[in-house]
């Protein structure tokens, strides 16, 4: 008789079946209408999600339907391993991620980020790939917005809630005290501060502009410890999933076993 476990694997597994499918199809698609290497970088680990997740949704459902106990028993053995990983990253993504956020500025409504004020792993990690990141930043044209409001009075742009993006790459540091002109054109004058270093890295170019400034990188490590909290928050719904496909496979593994001694021993 076929038990309940086994059918709610099957179940379980059909569904994820189903989901790796477009998955795949996603990463495909991905790889086809990429224009450049930022928007590629995304396409291989999509698809390679997908496959894993079709190979594993295969192994249970076969395992669990057809009672395969070698089959359920890797089957198994790949959660349990997803399981401890997920649950390291986890940990690892709230650890990295409680240090650092934005400076408030007095009468300004967007704020200022510090490189070092985040976690040393996440600055090395950014420092070794900025050439790449830098690229992908100016090809996401993050600063069209500021370039495009041209006119905007010095009030008006003082005011502004720029993303940590937008206000660490686009614009020079409050401290280096430079003279407005335009949203992405500042220039120095007499009373200007150049201790901060990213005022001397500064360009009104609008190919360069703040891009290569630490600010800039810091505004990065803002979007990613954001990112990463609600990536985190997810992983924790999914966690607890996993457990109780974990622990409803180990049911079935065990009603599989059962079943094979039954019919060896009649």
């Amino acid at each position: 008789m076929v038990r309940l476990s086994n059918n709610l694997v099957g179940l379980l597994n059909i569904i994820t079946l189903l989901l790796s499918i477009p998955i795949i199809g996603g990463g495909i698609w991905l790889s086809k209408q990429a224009n450049t290497e930022c928007e590629r970088f995304l396409d291989k680990p999509v698809i390679a999600l997908g496959v894993f997740i079709l190979v594993v949704s295969i192994a249970g459902l076969v395992g669990s339907c057809c009672k395969v106990s070698w089959l359920l028993w890797l089957y198994l053995l790949v959660m349990f391993l997803l399981i401890v990983l997920l649950f390291c990253f986890t940990i690892f993504a709230f650890v990295v991620t409680n240090k650092g956020a934005g400076e408030a500025l007095s009468e300004k409504g967007y704020k200022e980020y510090r490189l070092g004020d985040y976690s040393n792993w996440l600055q090395k990690r950014v420092n070794n790939h900025w050439t790449k990141i830098r690229s992908c930043l100016v090809d996401s044209k993050i600063c069209q917005k500021l370039l495009d409001a041209g006119s905007t009075p010095v009030e008006v742009f003082y005011k502004e809630h720029l993303s940590a993006l937008q206000s660490g790459c686009c614009k020079p540091s409050n401290d280096c005290n430079f003279q407005y002109i335009s949203p992405t054109n500042w220039t120095q004058t007499p009373t200007s501060s150049l201790k901060n270093p990213d005022c001397s890295t500064w360009s009104s170019d609008q190919n360069v502009l703040c891009y290569n400034c630490q600010s800039c990188k810091a505004g990065l490590l803002d979007n990613i410890k954001s990112d990463w909290k609600r990536v985190a928050v997810i992983n924790i719904v999914f966690l607890v999933f996993l457990i109780i496909v974990y622990s409803v496979g180990c049911c079935a593994f065990r009603n599989n076993r059962e079943d094979n001694s039954w019919k060896r021993y009649p």
